[in-house]
């Protein structure tokens, strides 16, 4: 198989969808790889290293989508690159179609199969893919939440640790998953005084086994969510229902009981947000007010550590660009229930249920068996 991999163009994204590495696994699996000129510059990966790994470096993006019978990227397309897409294309890359009806119809008119990495499934629920770049983005929030906490950037002036005879700040994180639990790490190891709601008890009893209790559980509900929103200097929104929209946990009208200056950092932003206020920002300007509330919204956090996320993103892809390279896409799907669950859209149709109810479409069934 041909597998195309150009350069993002999302603002200030740095990433890369493969390292040099990847590539040369792909070419000793016995498939071609075109890399757009510069593509991995901004992750530490100059062109010299794709072409000693085997890839055939081409000029533009346009000779990478129309040369390539699979395009590996990592974030969705941008309306300057639906024209690229066409019928029989694979595109593995994160999609989050539920929160983008324009690139969901795109892909369905334009016969594209797209294959999400944010809803590829083990049978045990997690969601191998979207793991690493979780890990990265629960990790970042917290450190770009205390930068948004400082006052020149708009925040109440708290400083989250504390100092000796002043009480550290208080860290709210809705949702204990993935993001959710890299998200209390560094907040616990701040020295932050957190609070973490989850309508799964399972996982809350995990955080309070191993912070031996240093840190408040609370079952997710109406009740518990308003009270401590109104006590957090920062909110962390880590809720995720794979391929569907976030829920909107935090209502306008909740904004005007929380602290002037407090934070919300909305991770989920990808799939539409968990407050009603929410809305995509990037690095360049990351931040809004609302209700005298800072919003930190960046769509593509993990791409302010690309060295760190595009390696990260390659050691849990790459198993799963090869199998699709390797057999055929349906093929792989055939083999690998987990990866048939990433499958978006196929010739024309919505393939995962979450997309399809996001917007009421029909759901269409991949012809697998």
């Amino acid at each position: 198989m041909i597998i195309g991999i150009p350069r993002e163009i999302k603002s200030n994204e740095a990433r890369v969808a493969m390292t040099p590495e990847g590539v040369r696994a792909a070419r000793i699996h016995g498939h071609e790889v075109f890399v757009e000129t510069s593509a991995g510059a901004l992750s530490g990966f100059p062109d010299v290293d794709y072409k000693q790994a085997g890839a055939e470096m081409l000029k533009t993006a346009a000779e990478v989508w129309q040369r390539s019978e699979m395009v590996v990227k990592v974030k969705e397309p941008l309306t300057t690159e639906y024209p690229h897409l066409r019928d029989g294309l694979v595109l593995f890359t994160y999609l989050h179609l539920a929160a983008d009806r324009n690139l969901t119809d795109s892909l369905a008119k334009n016969h594209v199969t797209g294959i999400a990495y944010e809803t590829i499934e083990l049978p045990d629920g997690s969601l191998p893919l979207l793991i690493p770049m979780s890990e990265v983005a629960g990790r970042l929030s917290v450190q770009v939440g205390t930068w948004a906490l400082e006052a020149p950037n708009g925040g109440r002036g708290i400083l989250l640790s504390g100092v000796t005879g002043v009480a550290p700040g208080r860290v709210l994180v809705l949702g204990a998953g993935t993001a959710g639990k890299n998200a209390v790490r560094i907040a616990m190891g701040m020295g932050a005084r957190v609070v973490v709601i989850d309508v799964d008890p399972a996982k809350l009893r995990y955080l309070d086994d191993i912070y031996h209790g240093r840190l408040t559980t609370l079952i997710g509900n109406a009740a518990n969510t308003e009270e401590e929103l109104e006590r957090a200097d920062m909110v962390i929104g880590a809720v995720l229902l794979a391929g569907a929209k976030a829920p909107k946990l935090i209502k306008r009208e909740h904004l005007k009981k929380m602290k002037k200056g407090s934070v919300i950092v909305d991770v989920s932003i990808d799939q539409g947000g968990i407050a009603e206020t929410s809305k995509p920002t990037t690095h360049a300007d990351p931040v809004f007010v609302v209700d005298g509330v800072v919003h930190y919204c960046v769509a593509n956090m993990p791409g302010a550590v690309p060295v760190t996320s595009t390696a990260a993103l390659t050691n849990a892809t790459l198993p799963y660009i090869l199998q699709v390279a390797d057999l055929t896409p349906l093929e792989a799907a055939k083999k690998s229930p987990a990866l048939a669950k990433g499958f978006n859209t196929h010739k024309g149709m919505v393939t995962h249920p979450g997309v399809a109810d996001a917007f009421g479409l029909p759901l269409g069934k991949l012809p697998i068996g």
